[in-house]
This record gives C-alpha cells, sequence and structure tokens, in this order.
C-alpha cells in the first residue's frame, strides 16, 4: 500500500481571480476569504468542504477543460439561474450524454448534478433531466 493521499484544494487559474471568487462564492453559498499575492480563497463552511481557491495567471483559457468538478444541488433549474444571473452560461454539445454542462465567467467547465447521486442508463447517458425541460438547451 503507498503513502495516504487525499485532494485537499482546489485551485482555479483565472484572469480574474476576485471577480471569479465573488461568482463562486454565490454560487456556493460561501464567502469570499483571505487573498493574498496572486490567490483569492473562499471560505469553507465546515472542516470537511474543499479548499477552493483562486489564482492570477496572465493568459485566459484556452481549450477544453481536461479536469472539470460536479456542484451537487437541491434545484438544479435554480441552480442553472443563478449562474446565468452571476455571469455564467449553459455549454451546449453534452445533451446527448444527458449532463447539464455550465462554464463560469472566465470559461470553466463544470456539470450542474443532483445530490441524490446520478443516475445513468445501459450507454451511460444521464438521466437525472429527462422530462425537466432542461435537457434541452434554452
Amino acid at each position: 500500500m503507498g503513502p495516504r493521499a487525499a485532494i485537499t484544494d482546489v485551485i482555479i487559474d483565472c484572469v480574474d481571480p476576485v471577480r471569479l471568487a465573488a461568482f463562486w462564492a454565490k454560487v456556493l453559498d460561501r464567502q469570499v476569504g483571505t487573498a493574498a499575492g496572486p490567490y483569492v480563497v473562499l471560505r469553507r463552511r465546515s472542516e470537511d468542504d474543499l479548499v477552493v481557491a483562486f489564482q492570477r495567471v496572465p493568459e485566459e483559457k484556452a481549450g477544453k477543460n481536461r479536469v472539470h468538478f460536479d456542484v451537487s444541488c437541491e434545484d438544479i433549474a435554480a441552480t442553472k439561474a443563478l449562474v446565468e444571473s452571476l455571469g455564467g452560461r449553459r455549454v451546449g454539445g453534452y445533451e446527448e450524454g444527458g449532463f447539464l454542462v455550465m462554464a463560469d465567467p472566465e470559461d470553466n467547465e463544470f456539470c450542474l448534478v443532483p445530490f441524490s447521486g446520478i443516475p445513468v442508463d445501459e450507454a451511460g447517458r444521464a438521466t437525472y433531466l429527462d422530462g425537466t425541460g432542461l435537457d434541452r438547451p434554452g
């Protein structure tokens, strides 16, 4: 058995860490915490929460994310509306897979998923949006 390891922090590269921290603070119902050098950190609500921080970098995002995260929520439609009201957007092209893919104001992609888990069919297509009206872009 190897050494113990865990993912404890998620650091998001961005051009404007103050703006992105404010966006994610509202989406995740957290407060913007400390700012030091190129970093802005969101406050954790509990010790179980991952640290989420934003690091200023000179270049804008280019290409598709190689890693993304899922944002679990109780009300997917309300969370989608919140994301859009804060400057995020829905990312098209993922409807066939059944996932609701969104992007933050700097185009970092993430999925909105239910807290209850992600039901999938035999082909691996997510089915949590079926019949909600969110399974179609618009």
